[in-house]
Order: C-alpha cells, then structure tokens, then sequence
C-alpha cells in the first residue's frame, strides 16, 4: 500500500478517471464494486466526481466530452511538473493532442493527448489536487499498461517525452518491459501477442487492486457490469478484465494482503 499527499514524480501515473454518460449510476456501480465515498462536484465542475477510500482520493468519475457516440472509456494521467513543456514534447516526438494544457480551476493543469499507435492518456500538472492518494491497495490503482502493435516506436516516444528506461521482460512469444523511473517501476509497455484480433485499438489499461480477484468479479456482475477476460492466475497475481455497467473496461489484480 502506498500513500501520498504531494504531487507525484513527472512520468508516474499519478490519476485515472472514468467518463461516462450517466454520472450517478456509475457512482452506484463503483460504490458497490469498491466501496468507495464518491462526493459529487456542482455545476461549475460538470458534475465531476472524486472517489475516496479510506478517506483518500482514488479516481475520477466525470462526464463524456465530445460527440454522443463518445466512448465510455477509463484515462490515465502521467504526471508532469509544466503541462505545456511535455505538450510540446508530446507534438515532437510524432504525438497530438487532444485536447490542449488547460487549467482546472485551482485542481491543476491537464491535458489529453495521443501518442504514435494511437492510445490516449493524460497529463496533469498538480496543484491542489495532487493525484491519487491511495495506490498498491484493494480498490486502488495498482497498475497501468500500455498494449500497441509498435512496441518499439511506442518505447521511443514515452522515453522521449518522459525520460523512461526500460526493464526487459520479453520472450519468445511476447514483448514486454517494465516503465522505470529512477530505477523505479511505475508501469508496463507490450505488444499484442499474434493473433490479437485487428479491431482492437492500441490503448493504456488500469488495474485496480483486490484482496479476492474472484469475489471482485461477482461484485462487478452483481452491479450490472460483465466479465471481458475471466480471472486466472499469473506470477503477478490473480487478473480478470471487466467492463462496469456503461462499458468502460478495466483490469483487477489480486495483491498481497497490505499491498507493497
């Protein structure tokens, strides 16, 4: 478990957020899903919503911004101490932006952006809003991964804009490397293994933690989500992939008891 009251290092996924179409209902679902305290904001906030656990911030639930068809999909933000310095390096290293460095009221500085496969994430810039102040715990972001079909392109570009070495975990049959930062591991890149259906886009994954992978994933059911991958073991722990009860899709990982 790892807590944090100040703003995390530039390239740490330091915040997710899930937009949706209907704000309530998903503050219904992820209340019964994780148990969190979600204080919905006023109007001047679009009705934008802060989960807590253990009375610490865990994600965002805001609304859809764009066009109806819109997806319902969850954003991670990597952290950056100048917003509009990493825009910049996002544009020279053959990203875009979707949308530009504005302010959030006194919160921060954010921006969405795309990188060269395609995937988007956020940036932001903490101000009063630091970032998740819970992480490596049940019902907390525990980690985040980016899958393309450019796994050294997609290397070269977050190396470029966000300094990243790499810890190697490839084989045979799968491309993969840790994200490190300092020596430190803050996330995951891949490649789609052969046979990855055509259809699905390059993207970054949230996992949240769990103490019960499989009782996690009655809970998503039993809220009116849906099972994508079912649980099954791996050296890192007990995954499943699920979608809540608008479509966004996300990981669970079972962690040991007190996290890391």
């Amino acid at each position: 478990m790892v807590t944090r009251d100040t703003a995390w290092p530039e390239g740490t996924p330091s915040w997710v957020d899930v937009s949706v179409g209907d704000i309530p209902l998903a503050i219904g679902f992820y209340s019964g899903v994780f148990g969190w305290e979600v204080i919905q904001g006023g109007p001047e906030t679009g009705g934008y919503a802060i989960a807590h656990l253990d009375g610490r911030t865990v994600a965002g639930i805001g609304p859809k911004m764009g066009p109806p068809d819109t997806p319902t999909v969850w954003t991670m933000y990597l952290a950056t101490n100048d917003a509009d310095a990493t825009a910049a390096k996002i544009k020279g290293a053959g990203g875009h932006l979707l949308m530009e460095p504005m302010d959030v009221m006194d919160a921060g500085r954010m921006g969405i952006a795309a990188d060269i496969t395609g995937a988007a994430f956020g940036i932001w810039q903490a101000r009063a809003h630091t970032g998740v102040g819970l992480a490596n715990a049940p019902g907390a972001l525990t980690w985040n991964e980016h899958l393309s079909r450019d796994f050294e392109g997609a290397k070269a570009f977050y190396a470029a804009v966000f300094g990243y070495e790499y810890g190697d975990m490839s084989s045979d049959e799968f491309s993969y490397a840790t994200l490190l930062l300092d020596g430190h591991e803050v996330g995951g890149i891949g490649g789609y293994p052969d046979g990855t259906p055509a259809d699905i886009p390059a993207a970054w994954s949230t996992y949240f933690g769990t103490a019960d992978t499989d009782s996690q994933v009655a809970a998503v059911t039993n809220n009116g989500g849906s099972v994508v991958r079912p649980a099954a073991d791996s050296p890192y722990g007990r995954l499943a992939t699920v979608a809540d009860n608008q479509g966004a899709v996300f990981s669970l990982i079972s962690i040991p008891p007190g996290g890391e």
